[in-house]
């Protein structure tokens, strides 16, 4: 598949409803805001549908890397194309806000060239919205599928009721709820480790489908030498229920709570960095493509 790369529209970058944000607390706001209900209703189709049956298929659909060949800057600039539904704080093409985390890290960490980097690919797995695949598979914030789903998760209370998961014996244990003296009553509740065990290590978790781990598995396919923190930093940094809420903590393993620093210093970027001043990509290139040729060079397979 050939990409032709014109960069960013700044047409498509014209937000009149986008109120700047002064404060930390303004950001990922789910509950206000003109894009409260488009946000919620990718929220609602996405924990309807991703079940532990669902994401074993896209693991097997996507992860040999077989729909396309194009460099990483290719691909960075197709997301002027995209704008994420599941996204609160931004209403601009994903290809800003891939050079904004960028310039952020780099500012911040001008000596870690691979983190700066991770900045500037992190996203670059929506790719699969461009491809076909609905946005409530490619965006938002990930979760584990196949044990309890913990209110830590977005909108947990009023989108998992039609997810098949939620009622599967399998993945729920059985327990006494009561007993008396001339019965008992036997009831169904949520396992946290549902078909997992203790501190299997996120590696054996299946997390829902998205951006997160497709880019992680094409960066593996193609051997890219981006050092182990960066890569559990674009495998991860969608998982806030984990980095941001402190949940499934009872799912890790020492590694995964040696690399939680790094992805919460990656995704202090990711988040604050979204703002309304764009930034001047035709600039910024060149330094950022040195970047990729020294880190994911030449074609990729996707």
């Amino acid at each position: 598949m050939s990409v032709i790369n014109l960069g960013p529209d700044p047409y498509l970058a014209h937000q009149p409803n986008l109120t700047p944000k002064s404060e930390r607390k303004d950001f990922r706001n789910f509950e206000a805001g003109s894009v409260a209900e488009h946000v919620y209703n990718t929220y609602k189709l996405m924990h309807t549908n991703q079940n532990v049956d669902f994401v074993k298929r896209k693991h097997l659909e996507w992860s040999g890397c077989s729909h396309a060949e194009m460099s990483m800057m290719d691909a960075v600039m197709s997301l002027d194309q995209l704008v994420d539904e599941s996204d609160p704080d931004v209403d601009f093409p994903n290809s800003f806000h891939a050079f904004q985390t960028a310039e952020g890290i780099r500012n911040e960490h001008p000596d870690k060239e691979w983190f700066q980097l991770v900045g500037l690919i992190h996203d670059v797995g929506k790719v699969m919205a461009l491809w076909g695949e609905p946005q409530w598979a490619v965006v938002g914030d990930t979760f584990p599928v196949g044990c309890a789903f913990q209110n830590s998760i977005v909108f947990r209370d009023s989108t998992f009721q039609d997810n098949p998961d939620d009622t599967n014996p399998s993945y729920k244990r059985l327990t006494i709820l009561l007993k008396l003296t001339y019965f008992s009553c036997i009831v169904f509740v949520s396992s946290k480790y549902g078909i997992y065990k203790p501190n299997c290590g996120l590696d054996n978790v299946l997390l829902s489908w998205g951006h997160d781990e497709y880019l992680y598995r094409v960066l593996q396919f193609n051997k890219c030498s981006i050092p182990e923190e960066g890569l559990n930093m674009i495998r991860y940094h969608s998982f806030y229920p984990w980095h941001s809420e402190g949940d499934y903590m009872y799912l890790c393993n020492d590694e995964d709570l040696r690399m939680l620093s790094w992805v919460n210093e990656f995704n202090k970027f990711d988040i604050y960095t979204k703002v309304a001043e764009l930034p001047d990509v035709k600039k910024l290139r060149p330094y950022y493509q040195l970047l990729i040729d020294k880190y994911c060079p030449g074609i990729l397979k996707w």
